[in-house]
């Protein structure tokens, strides 16, 4: 196999691919053995017509199949042995094939080069959370008002479902902990996403941006579809909307590469909870800080 790489951008590359002999000839016969004994051509029974006439009534299904079966091995590995990190299907163009040899090029997406650092040791603070009488009083008391109820004893915290009245304010003061709890963690995840981001600058690859883009897109349109706005309506803001969406794309896309190049680094495995795992490296690496 011969393979020329050209590259186009940052993270575009050109891959010119050959390959000739035993692999393309062996596929050919593997490909005409098989259509051979399911061939049906008049006068011959199946698995029994000549070569000849197999390769006049069949020569152009062979050339499809020899490509459908070859190409993608060929790619693969090519891919591997000039070890690219592809993150995007690739654009198969120019393809030539006879019976000695192939030849096509594969435009490909790759992964950027990102330098991460300092993304170990960051700095967290954090408050200890505690519930003042205060909040859960004000908390009963919008309950009451919803309710338009006078009296806020033991009968109106049953009507809430409570025993008696501690019993619901032990239950409001829960709620309120489980809240502030996880708007703390919702801060300190936020501040280690910008902080570890903030400092990294590469080309986005398009085709990710673009994907991302798309996603973002559908989910706010079933989104807003729910809230009862005409599908027409919400077609004619879809400009909008992929202005407006566009930003947090990027956002996403750069967090995920980023993250993806820390699991690399660390050993994190490169599967559906990458960005859980990272996050959770994050915070274990961090240095945690009480206010």
């Amino acid at each position: 196999m011969k393979t020329e790489i050209k590259k186009i951008d940052n993270t575009k590359r050109e891959i010119n691919i050959e390959v000739s002999g035993d692999i393309v000839k062996n596929k050919f016969e593997e490909v005409f053995k098989k259509i051979s004994q399911e061939a049906k051509v008049p006068g011959f029974r199946p698995g029994h017509a000549p070569r000849d006439i197999l390769e006049k009534h069949y020569a152009s299904s062979v050339h499809e199949q020899v490509l459908k079966e070859l190409i993608p091995d060929i790619y693969n590995q090519a891919i591997d042995k000039e070890g690219l990190d592809v993150i995007e299907l690739p654009q198969i163009h120019e393809v030539k094939l006879d019976r000695a040899s192939l030849s096509f090029k594969a435009t490909v997406e790759i992964a950027p080069e990102i330098a991460v650092k300092n993304y170990k040791g960051q700095k967290i603070k954090y408050k200890t959370i505690s519930v003042t009488p205060d909040e859960i009083k004000r908390n009963i008391d919008t309950l009451k008002e919803s309710r338009k109820i006078e009296a806020v004893d033991d009968n109106f915290a049953r009507g809430l479902g409570y025993p008696n009245l501690a019993e619901l304010e032990k239950a409001v003061e829960r709620q309120i902990f489980i809240q502030k709890e996880n708007q703390q963690r919702q801060r300190i995840e936020t501040e280690i996403m910008e902080n570890t981001l903030k400092d990294v600058d590469f080309k986005l690859p398009a085709s990710l941006v673009s994907r991302q883009l798309q996603d973002l897109l559908r989910q706010t349109k079933i989104d807003l579809s729910l809230k009862g706005i005409p599908r027409q309506k919400i077609e004619e803001q879809e400009k909008e909307l992929i202005s407006s969406l566009e930003p947090e794309a990027k956002r996403q896309v750069k967090m995920y590469l980023v993250f993806a190049e820390i699991a690399k680094k660390e050993n994190i495995s490169l599967d559906d909870h990458m960005p859980h795992q990272v996050m959770e490296f994050l915070l274990r690496q961090a240095d945690w800080q009480a206010e």
